[in-house]
C-alpha cells in the first residue's frame, strides 16, 4: 500500500521505486473491476417478454437524426417551428416565465390532486367561453391532452351504461384519426370502434359516411370528435354540418367526448377554432372535453392540459369531481405545476394575453402561407394532380393523398421524413426548404394517382 501523504516514507524511497509504485497503484485502480455481480435465477419471467413495435413518429424522427443528408428535412413531428426550421418558444410565454422566476413568493410543494383551480377556471373559460356558466362544470388539470384523453375514458368506462350486448363501453373513433387515441382508449377498458371520416377517393371529409356510421353505432354509445384541425386530416365539418353531427347523437342518446388539442393554433382565432364545442353545449350535450395547450401555447414538453365534464346540476359536478380524482390519485397522484403557471399568468395578465393572440396568430398565419405556396410551387413545377385539398385544409398539417410507397420513396431519395399516411407537418417548411420538397413531391407523384 502506497501511503503518498507519509512523507517521511516517501523522502526514504528512491524516486525510481516511487514512479513504479505509484504507476502500479494507478493501474490496478484503473483495471479493477467496480461492476456489481448480480446473482441471476435460471429462468426469469424476464426472459419471456416480447419487444414491443418502436412508436412510429417517435422512430421516424429518431432516423432523421441519424440521417447525413444535408438537405434532409423533417415533415413529420407535430411541433410548431419557425421559419428558420428551429423550435418557437411564445414571446408571451417567455415573459410570463421570466414573471414566476421574478416571484420570491412562488414554491415548488404539489398541487392538489385536481391540479391548481385557478389554472383550470381559466382554461375551461378559454375553451368553453370567458361567458359561460361554469358553475356545473367538472375540471381538473391533466398531463395535457394524451393525459386528459386516459382520464376520460377511464371516467367513461367506469361509468357510461354499456349498450346491450356490449362487455365494455364502446367509443367510436373517426378513421383516420391521431394514432395514440387508439391506444388510449383500449387501455382505458374501452371497445374502440372506428367511424368512417376522410375519403380517399376525394381527399375530403366523408360527411355521408360519418352520418351513416354514427346512425348505425348503438345508442349510448360514446363519439369522440376532434373539436378542430382534425389531425391527421385537416379536413373539418361546417358549421352546418356540426350542427347536423350534433342533432343526430342527440337523437342517438350518445356521449360526446371532444378532444381539443388545436385552439387558436388552427386558425389564429381561438373562439372561432371553439365554435363547434360551444354550440354542442349550447345544444345542452353533457360533453366531456381533452383540452391541451401543447400546440397553442407550446408548452410541449410542460404537460399542460385539463380534462373537463359538463354536468346537469352541482350535485352531479361534486359527484363527477370525487370520481376524477379517484381515478387521478393512483395514476400519477398530482400534476406539474410549471406550464400550468404558465398559462394561469398569461390569461391573468391583459397585456400578456393580448400579445399571447398575436403570438397564435403569427403560427397559424405562417402554417397557413406554407400551405399556399406548396401547391403554388407544385403547381409552377408541372404537377396536373388537383391539390385543392391541401388548401382547404386547416392546421398543422397537410394530407396529401400519396401512397404509403411514395412517401418511402421521398424518405429513401430525397432524405424527406414523413409518417406512410401522406401527412405533412407544414410546420416543417420553410422558406428555405419549401422548393426542394415539392420538387421531391412532384417527382414522386407525377404520373400516378394520389386518390385512392
Amino acid at each position: 500500500v502506497l501511503n503518498i501523504n507519509n512523507q517521511k516514507t516517501s523522502r526514504q524511497m528512491s524516486t525510481s521505486t516511487y514512479s513504479k509504485l505509484a504507476l502500479a497503484l494507478i493501474f490496478a485502480t484503473l483495471t479493477a473491476d467496480t461492476t456489481t455481480a448480480f446473482a441471476m435465477p435460471n429462468q426469469s419471467y424476464l426472459s419471456t417478454i416480447p419487444e414491443g413495435p418502436p412508436d412510429a413518429i417517435l422512430g421516424i424522427a429518431e432516423a432523421f437524426k441519424s440521417c447525413t443528408d444535408a438537405n434532409k428535412v423533417n415533415v413529420c413531428v407535430g411541433a410548431y417551428r419557425d421559419s428558420t426550421g428551429k423550435p418557437w418558444i411564445l414571446p408571451s410565454v417567455r415573459k410570463a416565465e421570466a414573471s414566476l422566476l421574478a416571484d420570491a413568493s412562488a414554491n415548488k410543494e404539489y398541487a392538489p390532486i385536481a391540479g391548481d383551480a385557478a389554472y383550470v377556471k381559466l382554461a375551461l373559460g378559454f375553451a368553453y367561453g370567458a361567458d359561460a356558466d361554469l358553475s356545473n362544470v367538472a375540471g381538473v388539470q391533466s398531463l395535457s391532452g394524451t393525459g386528459a384523453c386516459r382520464i376520460g375514458g377511464h371516467f367513461l368506462s367506469k361509468f357510461v351504461p354499456k349498450p346491450e350486448g356490449f362487455d365494455k363501453v364502446p367509443i367510436y373513433i373517426p378513421s383516420p384519426t391521431w394514432g395514440n387515441h387508439i391506444a388510449i382508449f383500449n387501455e382505458a377498458g374501452m371497445d374502440v370502434r372506428r367511424y368512417r371520416y376522410y375519403d380517399s377517393k376525394t381527399n375530403r371529409l366523408d360527411y355521408d359516411g360519418l352520418i351513416e356510421d354514427l346512425k348505425d353505432a348503438p345508442e349510448g354509445s360514446v363519439i369522440l370528435l376532434h373539436a378542430c384541425a382534425h389531425n391527421p386530416t385537416g379536413c373539418d365539418p361546417t358549421m352546418d354540418q356540426w350542427k347536423a353531427i350534433s342533432d343526430l347523437i342527440k337523437t342517438k342518446s350518445h356521449h360526446v367526448f371532444f378532444d381539443s388539442a388545436y385552439q387558436g393554433f388552427a386558425s389564429g382565432d381561438a373562439e372561432a377554432d371553439a365554435s363547434a364545442l360551444r354550440h354542442f353545449v349550447s345544444e345542452g350535450h353533457q360533453v366531456v372535453l381533452a383540452q391541451s395547450f401543447a400546440k397553442n401555447f407550446g408548452l410541449y414538453g410542460e404537460r399542460t392540459g385539463t380534462l373537463s365534464v359538463v354536468c346537469g346540476s352541482a350535485e352531479e359536478k361534486s359527484a363527477v369531481m370525487s370520481q376524477l380524482k379517484l381515478i387521478i390519485r393512483p395514476m400519477y397522484s398530482s400534476p406539474p405545476i410549471h406550464g400550468s403557471s404558465i398559462v394561469r399568468t398569461v390569461l391573468t395578465d391583459e397585456a400578456l394575453t393580448t400579445e399571447y393572440y398575436d403570438n397564435c396568430r403569427e403560427m397559424a398565419s405562417r402554417i397557413q402561407a406554407m400551405r399556399v405556396k406548396l401547391v403554388e410551387v407544385l403547381k409552377e413545377l408541372g404537377s396536373t394532380h388537383d391539390w385543392s385539398h391541401v388548401t382547404e385544409q386547416i392546421g398543422m398539417f397537410a394530407f396529401t393523398g400519396m401512397s404509403s410507397d411514395m412517401c418511402d420513396e421521398l424518405t429513401s431519395k430525397y432524405s424527406i421524413f414523413l409518417t406512410k399516411d401522406g401527412r405533412i407537418s407544414l410546420a416543417g417548411l420553410n422558406d428555405g426548404n419549401i422548393e426542394y420538397v415539392a420538387k421531391a413531391v412532384h417527382a414522386v407523384t407525377d404520373g400516378k394517382s394520389i386518390t385512392a
